[in-house]
């Protein structure tokens, strides 16, 4: 039987979908092909019809999940003065409701650790799409310069994944909500560029090493 393009186009985004939340459930090794095609109710086989091979599935399932994030936070953002949105962002990001759902959360922290040790066109099809939610929050820094709103909100994404990542390890726990708390306020902080390092003190001074003494990189060569 032959199906229109269109219902193989539907076809494809069910597939798509479905795998952009157990991957982020499971990881991207923790499901595998068959699985995956089984939940969108489709049989193994037809997988090739739609995907070149594993690969191609999960950067179009991460592609999605991330660009239904971006969005869905433009619209959030878009009903908020600009002075609230920072603010927003942050406490949306970091509340026990994510921390719960990973399978509808943020890519991100559900998957940047295993994405990190993949091959060079998933990386940088990640790359692309962390870039662009870096942009979006940059967007919402305001009165700083462009590179400085950028940095600025590099280390607020990165401290809201780094928390995020600790307070789901510790699960729905009374230290968990510590975790978000303390994460609140970290992000605040990098956002409005408090605790910057100058320039003229962001690299240590060379000290001569006695000697006898080696580094501990060096040690562990």
């Amino acid at each position: 039987m032959r199906y229109s393009p269109e219902h193989k186009a539907e076809t494809h985004a069910r597939i798509v979908r479905k795998a952009s939340v157990r991957l982020r459930e499971k990881g991207a090794h923790g499901v595998g092909v068959a699985d995956l095609m089984k939940e969108a109710g489709l049989t193994h086989g037809g997988f090739y019809a739609h995907f070149a091979s594993r690969e191609a599935l999960v950067i179009e399932a991460f592609g999605d999940a991330m660009d239904r994030s971006t969005e869905r936070w433009r619209k959030v953002l878009a009903e908020l003065a600009p002075e609230q949105r920072l603010l927003a962002i942050i406490d949306g990001y970091l509340c026990p409701q994510h921390r719960d759902d990973v399978g509808h959360g943020c890519a991100i922290p559900a998957l940047g650790a295993e994405i990190a040790r993949e091959s060079p066109k998933t990386r940088k099809a990640f790359a692309a799409k962390l870039e662009a939610m870096v942009d979006l929050f940059a967007e919402n820094i305001l009165d700083v310069p462009p590179k400085v709103a950028r940095k600025r909100a590099s280390a607020m994404l990165a401290t809201l994944m780094g928390t995020l990542v600790m307070a789901r390890v510790a699960g729905s726990s009374e230290f968990s909500d510590e975790i978000l708390d303390a994460g609140r306020s970290a992000a605040l902080a990098c956002a409005y560029g408090h605790g910057e390092v100058p320039k003229s003190a962001a690299k240590p001074s060379a000290r001569k090493r006695p000697a006898g003494k080696t580094s501990m990189a060096a040690a562990r060569r």
